[in-house]
Protein backbone atom coordinates (compact mmCIF):
# COMPACT_ATOMS: atom_id res chain seq x y z
CA UNK A 1 0.00 0.00 0.00
CA UNK A 2 1.31 3.28 -0.89
CA UNK A 3 0.81 6.58 0.27
CA UNK A 4 -0.87 9.48 -1.20
CA UNK A 5 1.23 12.50 -1.26
CA UNK A 6 -1.38 15.60 -0.63
CA UNK A 7 -1.62 17.54 -3.92
CA UNK A 8 0.14 20.81 -4.18
CA UNK A 9 -2.08 23.58 -3.64
CA UNK A 10 -1.55 26.32 -6.09
CA UNK A 11 -3.10 29.72 -5.31
CA UNK A 12 -6.06 30.92 -7.77
CA UNK A 13 -4.82 33.59 -9.89
CA UNK A 14 -7.11 36.21 -7.39
CA UNK A 15 -5.18 34.91 -4.43
CA UNK A 16 -3.30 37.73 -2.23
CA UNK A 17 0.57 37.12 -2.51
CA UNK A 18 2.62 36.32 0.31
CA UNK A 19 6.22 36.71 1.35
CA UNK A 20 8.20 34.88 -0.82
CA UNK A 21 6.87 35.45 -3.67
CA UNK A 22 3.16 36.44 -2.61
CA UNK A 23 2.25 39.89 -1.22
CA UNK A 24 0.84 40.65 2.29
CA UNK A 25 -2.71 41.14 2.22
CA UNK A 26 -4.09 45.00 2.28
CA UNK A 27 -5.23 45.14 5.16
CA UNK A 28 -1.83 43.51 6.73
CA UNK A 29 0.31 46.09 4.43
CA UNK A 30 -1.81 48.88 5.96
CA UNK A 31 -1.58 48.01 9.39
CA UNK A 32 2.33 48.92 10.09
CA UNK A 33 0.95 53.02 8.79
CA UNK A 34 -2.17 53.11 11.11
CA UNK A 35 -0.29 52.09 13.55
CA UNK A 36 2.22 54.66 13.58
CA UNK A 37 -0.40 57.28 11.96
CA UNK A 38 -1.58 58.88 15.49
CA UNK A 39 2.00 60.16 16.10
CA UNK A 40 2.41 61.68 12.95
CA UNK A 41 -1.07 62.93 13.60
CA UNK A 42 -0.22 64.06 17.01
CA UNK A 43 2.94 65.58 15.81
CA UNK A 44 1.57 67.76 13.00
CA UNK A 45 -1.57 69.24 15.19
CA UNK A 46 0.92 70.64 18.29
CA UNK A 47 4.14 69.98 16.95
CA UNK A 48 4.61 70.59 12.66
CA UNK A 49 1.89 73.75 12.20
CA UNK A 50 2.90 75.52 15.41
CA UNK A 51 6.15 75.76 14.29
CA UNK A 52 5.33 76.38 10.14
CA UNK A 53 3.08 79.28 12.12
CA UNK A 54 5.88 80.40 13.88
CA UNK A 55 7.76 81.73 10.63
CA UNK A 56 4.56 83.26 8.92
CA UNK A 57 3.55 85.28 12.36
CA UNK A 58 7.16 86.65 12.33
CA UNK A 59 6.51 87.97 9.34
CA UNK A 60 3.86 90.38 11.35
CA UNK A 61 3.05 92.72 13.33
CA UNK A 62 0.44 90.64 15.15
CA UNK A 63 -1.85 91.41 18.16
CA UNK A 64 -4.21 88.51 18.87
CA UNK A 65 -6.99 90.83 20.03
CA UNK A 66 -5.82 93.98 17.22
CA UNK A 67 -4.97 94.35 13.96
CA UNK A 68 -2.07 92.02 11.63
CA UNK A 69 0.20 94.13 9.40
CA UNK A 70 2.54 92.06 7.30
CA UNK A 71 5.83 94.02 7.85
CA UNK A 72 8.27 91.57 6.37
CA UNK A 73 11.76 91.58 8.28
CA UNK A 74 11.28 94.22 10.61
CA UNK A 75 10.57 92.01 13.80
CA UNK A 76 13.96 90.14 12.97
CA UNK A 77 16.10 94.01 12.45
CA UNK A 78 14.35 95.04 16.05
CA UNK A 79 15.62 92.17 17.45
CA UNK A 80 19.03 92.55 16.14
CA UNK A 81 18.85 96.16 17.46
CA UNK A 82 17.60 95.25 21.00
CA UNK A 83 20.20 95.17 23.54
CA UNK A 84 17.22 93.03 25.82
CA UNK A 85 17.62 90.52 22.74
CA UNK A 86 21.34 89.86 23.26
CA UNK A 87 21.26 90.23 26.74
CA UNK A 88 19.02 87.36 26.96
CA UNK A 89 21.06 85.59 24.48
CA UNK A 90 24.37 85.72 26.88
CA UNK A 91 22.43 84.65 29.51
CA UNK A 92 21.04 81.85 28.14
CA UNK A 93 24.68 80.71 26.62
CA UNK A 94 26.38 81.00 29.85
CA UNK A 95 23.99 79.29 31.86
CA UNK A 96 23.72 76.59 29.33
CA UNK A 97 27.73 76.34 29.42
CA UNK A 98 27.96 76.60 33.68
CA UNK A 99 25.51 73.24 33.45
CA UNK A 100 25.93 71.09 30.31
CA UNK A 101 29.99 70.85 30.99
CA UNK A 102 29.77 69.98 34.60
CA UNK A 103 27.03 67.60 34.36
CA UNK A 104 28.59 65.92 31.77
CA UNK A 105 31.27 65.45 33.04
CA UNK A 106 30.15 64.00 36.38
CA UNK A 107 27.68 61.57 34.77
CA UNK A 108 30.78 60.12 32.88
CA UNK A 109 32.69 60.19 36.26
CA UNK A 110 30.02 58.09 37.91
CA UNK A 111 28.76 55.77 35.30
CA UNK A 112 32.47 54.47 35.00
CA UNK A 113 32.23 54.57 38.55
CA UNK A 114 29.59 52.19 38.99
CA UNK A 115 30.31 49.80 35.92
CA UNK A 116 33.57 48.89 38.30
CA UNK A 117 33.22 49.50 41.77
CA UNK A 118 31.65 46.56 43.97
CA UNK A 119 29.09 48.44 45.86
CA UNK A 120 26.29 46.13 48.09
CA UNK A 121 22.86 47.20 46.81
CA UNK A 122 24.26 48.30 43.65
CA UNK A 123 20.85 48.21 41.99
CA UNK A 124 19.79 50.60 44.68
CA UNK A 125 22.64 52.96 44.48
CA UNK A 126 21.82 53.27 40.39
CA UNK A 127 18.31 53.98 40.72
CA UNK A 128 19.04 56.26 43.79
CA UNK A 129 20.94 58.59 41.35
CA UNK A 130 17.59 59.27 39.29
CA UNK A 131 15.50 60.61 42.39
CA UNK A 132 16.53 64.10 40.83
CA UNK A 133 15.61 63.66 37.68
CA UNK A 134 11.86 62.78 38.78
CA UNK A 135 12.03 64.85 41.49
CA UNK A 136 9.09 68.51 40.93
CA UNK A 137 10.91 71.96 39.49
CA UNK A 138 9.29 73.46 41.98
CA UNK A 139 10.60 72.12 44.51
CA UNK A 140 14.16 71.97 43.50
CA UNK A 141 13.80 75.74 43.09
CA UNK A 142 12.65 75.83 46.80
CA UNK A 143 14.96 73.67 48.33
CA UNK A 144 18.37 75.92 45.92
CA UNK A 145 16.62 78.78 47.07
CA UNK A 146 16.93 78.70 50.60
CA UNK A 147 20.59 76.96 50.32
CA UNK A 148 21.67 80.06 47.90
CA UNK A 149 19.96 82.51 50.07
CA UNK A 150 21.61 85.37 51.34
CA UNK A 151 20.96 85.80 54.64
CA UNK A 152 20.66 81.85 55.89
CA UNK A 153 21.34 79.97 53.21
CA UNK A 154 23.56 76.95 53.58
CA UNK A 155 26.02 78.18 51.25
CA UNK A 156 26.52 81.86 52.81
CA UNK A 157 26.90 79.92 56.10
CA UNK A 158 29.78 77.95 54.80
CA UNK A 159 31.78 81.06 52.94
CA UNK A 160 30.87 82.96 56.14
CA UNK A 161 33.35 80.46 58.63
CA UNK A 162 35.95 81.19 56.27
CA UNK A 163 36.00 84.92 56.12
CA UNK A 164 33.59 85.91 53.18
CA UNK A 165 30.72 88.11 53.39
CA UNK A 166 27.40 86.68 52.09
CA UNK A 167 26.99 86.86 48.35
CA UNK A 168 23.14 88.04 47.00
CA UNK A 169 23.13 84.93 44.47
CA UNK A 170 19.87 86.03 42.84
CA UNK A 171 20.55 89.86 42.27
CA UNK A 172 24.25 89.43 40.63
CA UNK A 173 24.96 88.07 37.01
CA UNK A 174 27.14 85.48 38.05
CA UNK A 175 25.85 84.58 41.05
CA UNK A 176 22.46 83.60 39.70
CA UNK A 177 24.11 81.56 36.67
CA UNK A 178 25.95 79.64 38.86
CA UNK A 179 22.46 78.78 41.21
CA UNK A 180 20.73 77.60 37.60
CA UNK A 181 23.43 75.83 36.61
CA UNK A 182 23.68 73.75 40.09
CA UNK A 183 19.83 73.04 39.50
CA UNK A 184 19.69 72.08 36.25
CA UNK A 185 23.37 70.17 36.52
CA UNK A 186 21.88 68.73 39.73
CA UNK A 187 18.06 67.74 37.91
CA UNK A 188 19.95 65.95 35.13
CA UNK A 189 23.15 64.35 35.66
CA UNK A 190 21.41 61.25 37.14
CA UNK A 191 19.46 60.84 33.74
CA UNK A 192 22.58 61.18 31.43
CA UNK A 193 24.46 58.87 34.04
CA UNK A 194 22.13 55.99 33.53
CA UNK A 195 22.55 56.31 29.74
CA UNK A 196 26.46 55.87 30.09
CA UNK A 197 25.94 53.08 32.49
CA UNK A 198 23.19 51.27 29.96
CA UNK A 199 26.49 51.48 27.24
CA UNK A 200 28.89 50.49 29.47
CA UNK A 201 27.18 47.20 30.26
CA UNK A 202 27.53 46.27 26.77
CA UNK A 203 31.09 46.61 27.00
CA UNK A 204 32.86 43.25 27.41
CA UNK A 205 34.60 42.65 30.96
CA UNK A 206 36.96 40.80 29.22
CA UNK A 207 38.31 44.06 27.62
CA UNK A 208 39.16 45.94 30.89
CA UNK A 209 40.74 42.62 32.35
CA UNK A 210 42.76 42.39 29.33
CA UNK A 211 44.05 45.84 30.17
CA UNK A 212 44.69 45.50 33.33
CA UNK A 213 46.59 42.51 32.89
CA UNK A 214 48.82 44.70 30.58
CA UNK A 215 49.59 46.99 33.24
CA UNK A 216 46.73 49.82 32.51
CA UNK A 217 45.98 51.66 35.39
CA UNK A 218 42.35 53.06 35.78
CA UNK A 219 43.02 56.17 34.19
CA UNK A 220 44.24 54.55 31.31
CA UNK A 221 40.98 52.51 31.12
CA UNK A 222 38.83 55.49 31.41
CA UNK A 223 40.58 57.39 29.01
CA UNK A 224 41.02 54.58 26.11
CA UNK A 225 38.42 51.86 27.11
CA UNK A 226 35.50 54.09 28.66
CA UNK A 227 35.51 57.14 26.74
CA UNK A 228 35.36 55.56 23.33
CA UNK A 229 33.04 53.25 24.36
CA UNK A 230 30.86 55.71 25.31
CA UNK A 231 31.24 58.04 22.06
CA UNK A 232 28.39 57.43 20.23
CA UNK A 233 25.72 58.18 23.57
CA UNK A 234 28.63 61.12 24.32
CA UNK A 235 27.34 62.65 21.03
CA UNK A 236 23.45 62.17 22.13
CA UNK A 237 23.99 63.71 25.38
CA UNK A 238 26.12 66.75 24.27
CA UNK A 239 23.26 67.17 21.15
CA UNK A 240 20.35 67.00 24.20
CA UNK A 241 21.95 68.65 26.48
CA UNK A 242 22.02 71.31 24.06
CA UNK A 243 18.91 72.06 23.04
CA UNK A 244 17.45 71.85 26.25
CA UNK A 245 20.39 73.85 27.83
CA UNK A 246 18.89 76.42 25.18
CA UNK A 247 15.37 76.29 26.37
CA UNK A 248 15.70 77.23 30.00
CA UNK A 249 12.78 78.47 31.43
CA UNK A 250 11.50 77.33 34.36
CA UNK A 251 14.60 77.48 36.71
CA UNK A 252 15.30 80.81 36.41
CA UNK A 253 11.81 82.07 35.97
CA UNK A 254 11.08 80.13 39.61
CA UNK A 255 14.84 81.20 41.36
CA UNK A 256 13.37 85.03 40.11
CA UNK A 257 9.76 84.78 40.87
CA UNK A 258 9.34 88.22 42.41
CA UNK A 259 10.45 89.99 39.40
CA UNK A 260 8.48 87.45 36.50
CA UNK A 261 9.19 87.46 33.47
CA UNK A 262 12.47 89.91 33.72
CA UNK A 263 14.31 87.46 36.03
CA UNK A 264 15.75 90.11 38.11
CA UNK A 265 15.69 94.12 38.28
CA UNK A 266 18.29 94.54 35.38
CA UNK A 267 17.10 90.78 33.44
CA UNK A 268 20.12 89.35 35.14
CA UNK A 269 19.15 85.80 34.71
CA UNK A 270 16.69 86.14 32.00
CA UNK A 271 16.86 83.60 29.24
CA UNK A 272 15.88 83.58 25.48
CA UNK A 273 12.77 81.41 26.31
CA UNK A 274 11.92 83.75 28.83
CA UNK A 275 12.45 87.26 27.00
CA UNK A 276 10.54 85.11 23.84
CA UNK A 277 7.66 84.58 26.28
CA UNK A 278 7.52 87.78 27.94
CA UNK A 279 6.97 89.61 24.69
CA UNK A 280 4.63 87.45 23.41
CA UNK A 281 2.74 86.47 25.96
CA UNK A 282 3.30 89.59 28.43
CA UNK A 283 3.51 92.38 26.14
CA UNK A 284 1.05 90.36 23.12
CA UNK A 285 3.45 91.27 20.24
CA UNK A 286 3.53 88.13 18.94
CA UNK A 287 5.14 88.80 15.70
CA UNK A 288 7.80 90.23 17.75
CA UNK A 289 7.92 86.93 19.90
CA UNK A 290 7.93 84.63 17.11
CA UNK A 291 11.02 86.17 15.61
CA UNK A 292 13.13 85.41 18.55
CA UNK A 293 11.70 82.35 18.08
CA UNK A 294 13.15 81.53 14.86
CA UNK A 295 16.21 82.84 16.14
CA UNK A 296 16.27 80.33 19.09
CA UNK A 297 15.50 77.52 16.82
CA UNK A 298 18.20 78.49 14.50
CA UNK A 299 20.84 78.84 16.85
CA UNK A 300 19.71 75.57 17.99
CA UNK A 301 20.41 73.80 14.87
CA UNK A 302 23.89 75.73 14.45
CA UNK A 303 25.10 74.83 18.00
CA UNK A 304 23.99 71.49 17.37
CA UNK A 305 25.30 71.11 14.08
CA UNK A 306 28.90 72.20 15.75
CA UNK A 307 28.54 69.95 18.30
CA UNK A 308 27.60 66.73 15.81
CA UNK A 309 30.68 67.66 13.16
CA UNK A 310 33.19 68.21 15.90
CA UNK A 311 32.52 64.82 18.03
CA UNK A 312 32.21 63.05 14.08
CA UNK A 313 35.90 64.47 13.63
CA UNK A 314 36.84 63.20 17.18
CA UNK A 315 35.15 59.59 16.20
CA UNK A 316 37.01 59.78 12.46
CA UNK A 317 39.95 60.55 14.24
CA UNK A 318 39.85 57.45 17.15
CA UNK A 319 39.58 54.90 14.88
Amino acid sequence: MTATLPAKQVPSPGAPKRAGGWTLPFRERIAPYAYVAPFFLIFGVFGLVPFLATFYIALFEWNPIGDQTFIGVDNFTRMLADPRFWNATSNTIRIWLLSTIPQLAIALVLAHVLNHARLRAAVFFRMSILVPFITSVAATAIVFAQMFDRDYGLLNWLLGLVGISSIDFVQTVWGSHLMIAVMVAWRWFGYNTLLYLAALQAVPRDVYEAASIDGAGGWQQFRHITVPALRPIIIFTIVTSTIGGLQIFTEPLLVARTTNLTCGAVRQCQTLTLFLYEQGFGRYEFGYGSAIGVALFLMIILIAAVNYLLSTRIRGEGR
